[in-house]
């Protein structure tokens, strides 16, 4: 792969304790009030539905879970998302992890993971800032 196909990376500050970040990050009412619909549970193994709107419905399933410091998921057919917590001084660092591109692989709705990486890793800039906001607010 190269060098900008590497694991879309985002990083974030939040001012709350550990256990309440890991709430918006492990439950699917959290992931609902920053991201999308969805009806996951933070189960390894447990297969559930992003309701990504105009692109329809995505299979995902969860992979690893390790509270309240880790959470991935696979994400429709090439994707891993990956929050990783750490708790500073009654702040949380969470680190969004949004792996499994691949330069010559298209997406299941066909376009190029080159045209979409670029797009979602800005559209992560938003949703991070968001989950932020929706904590602490």
């Amino acid at each position: 792969m190269k060098e900008n196909f590497a694991e879309v990376r985002k990083s974030i500050t939040i001012e709350a304790p550990i256990e309440k970040v890991w709430t918006y990050v492990a439950t699917a009412e959290g992931i609902g009030a920053w991201f999308m619909p969805n009806d996951m549970e933070a189960i390894e193994g447990k297969e559930f539905i992003l309701q990504a709107g105009p692109w329809g419905n995505s299979a995902c399933k969860v992979i690893e879970v390790t509270p309240p410091n880790r959470l991935s998921f696979e994400w429709g057919e090439d994707w891993l998302i990956t929050f990783e917590l750490e708790a500073k001084d009654g702040r949380t660092e969470l680190t969004l992890i949004h792996g499994g591109w691949d330069e010559e692989k298209q997406t299941e709705f066909g376009q190029s993971h080159t045209e979409v990486r670029d797009r979602m890793s800005g559209g992560w800039d938003g949703l991070v800032a968001k989950l932020k906001d929706v904590v602490e607010g």
